[in-house]
């Protein structure tokens, strides 16, 4: 009779310790729902927000001729993805949206790309094939933040920020994306977003 009293503490015990290592510190900052969208990646590919769904993804915008913050965006971003690999998290995206679209074709996103040396190209999105008002109206709408281009200018005021979508398609968390980037943090938080869905 002891015995069965004891496996059954100890069973208990396990249920417990099984559960407390599924929760996570994540919590969600924002709900806003991504409008609908249908662009082409740096592939030339299609992509869609329900291609994009099932999976956490992180957002920034750049374009390829921007001469001040997009480089170390980008050099921050890739730097979160060598913290991901290294902790063995897959199950993301990362998707930057150009703030100008009708100069950065398909083959220009591609080449910036490979300026950086990315741990793992496969899970990046840079997307074009829209309007300047199409990536205006997406900005504000669907990420709170601004995206402006002066006519006869060739740079583009934009965001700096990151943004975490989670696999239904909401931001629901941002971050400084230029400086002070707090690269663990983002880490930490794919990481739980991914194990919260689990």
């Amino acid at each position: 009779m002891q015995k069965w009293k004891i496996l059954i503490g100890i069973s208990c015990l396990c249920i417990l310790l099984a559960a407390c290592g599924k929760t996570t510190n994540f919590k969600a900052e924002k709900d806003i729902e991504i409008q609908n969208f249908q662009y082409t990646n740096h592939e030339n590919k299609t992509v869609t927000l329900d291609d994009l769904q099932g999976k956490p993804w992180l957002a920034l915008f750049i374009f390829t001729s921007c001469t001040t913050v997009c480089q170390p965006m980008m050099a921050n971003m890739a730097d979160i993805q060598d913290s991901l690999k290294e902790k063995g998290i897959e199950d993301y995206r990362i998707v930057g949206f150009s703030v100008d679209p009708e100069v950065d074709t398909p083959k220009k996103l591609a080449n910036y790309l490979k300026n950086y040396e990315v741990a793992d190209e496969s899970k990046w999105d840079l997307l074009t094939g829209y309007t300047q008002q199409d990536i205006e109206k997406l900005a504000v709408k669907s990420f709170q933040t601004l995206v402006k281009k002066t006519e006869g200018e060739d740079q583009v005021t934009h965001g700096t920020s990151f943004a975490l979508v989670n696999q239904q398609g909401h931001v629901v968390k941002t971050y400084s994306g230029f400086t002070d980037v707090p690269k663990d943090e983002i880490v930490v938080d794919v990481e739980s977003i991914i194990q919260d869905s689990k």
